[in-house]
């Protein structure tokens, strides 16, 4: 894998990340059309997740800090409703991971064998994805002041179940919270921040096969600077990505990408049928 095309990755990588178009559907695109290997698909997709992770950070580094500032002051614990904002925020992160997790410990190994099924469920997954996306954008449910611990759960069954390959995390979570009637100015920052947790902990995991494989194996198709390029492109592209996307949210402008999404899913089912 040469420099060119870790650019490209990185590129891909740090725009669906964030945008709702799913990046493991599109990475998985690509794969098909250069025919990387299971050890170099592996390798650099734990650098370009850790890339978008920090620039996750980076843009939202005011939450961050708010939500630890918070955590360590005096406050209630008897009740929820006792915590201040910034607490019952990390507490809805934690309680939006018991999902992912749940698929992480008991279904990683079905869910890495529909990633090696090819283009026609990527396809279809896409077209999930934009029929959530149009679905979010003409329901109108009313707004509610506040992220509930019920409605950050049920956002995270939509992060467990976005693991499929095609079907967008930030648009599967985005659209459900706008269906459960969340504020949009607050949904984008809670889909972003919420996979950090879940995104680092498969990294670790993805670093303990390429372990077991061998990092020489594992490091053998690319080279360092194809690497960093790739990291560079992933991380800058994520941080421009990531604001751009909190202020479509907010301006309610989905639509154009369910109308993306079923494109490029009619696309993969033609060519991978």
């Amino acid at each position: 894998m040469n420099w060119l095309e870790t650019l490209l990755l990185g590129i891909i990588q740090g725009l669906t990340e964030f945008l709702p178009v799913s990046s493991s559907g599109h990475l998985s695109i690509l794969s098909n059309l250069f025919g990387f290997s299971g050890e170099e698909n592996l390798t650099i997709t734990v650098v370009l997740h850790v890339a978008t992770v920090l620039s996750t950070l980076v843009v939202l580094w005011k939450e961050v800090v708010w939500i630890f500032k918070d955590l360590f002051t005096k406050q209630s614990w008897r009740s929820y409703s006792g915590l201040n904002e910034g607490t019952r925020f990390a507490i809805n992160i934690l309680i939006s991971m018991i999902p992912v997790a749940i698929v992480g410990f008991f279904f990683k190994d079905w869910v890495e064998s529909v990633f090696g099924s090819g283009l026609l469920i990527v396809g279809i997954m896409l077209l999930v994805t934009a029929s959530l996306l149009a679905f979010s954008y003409f329901a109108k449910p009313r707004q509610r002041e506040r992220l509930s611990p019920l409605h950050a759960f049920i956002i995270g069954i939509g992060q467990a179940v976005a693991v499929m390959p095609g079907l967008s995390r930030s648009g599967t979570t985005i659209a459900t919270g706008l269906l459960l009637g969340n504020k949009k100015d607050k949904l984008a920052q809670f889909s972003f921040l919420m996979v950090i947790p879940p995104v680092l902990g498969e990294a670790l995991l993805d670093v303990k096969d390429i372990a077991e494989v061998g990092f020489d194996t594992a490091m053998s198709g690319i080279s360092a600077g194809a690497m960093a390029v790739g990291f560079i492109a992933a991380f800058v592209t994520g941080c421009l990505a990531c604001k751009w996307m909190i202020n479509i949210v907010k301006r309610g402008k989905l639509v154009w990408f369910a109308v993306y999404c079923a494109i490029v899913g009619i696309l993969a089912i033609c060519f991978g049928a």
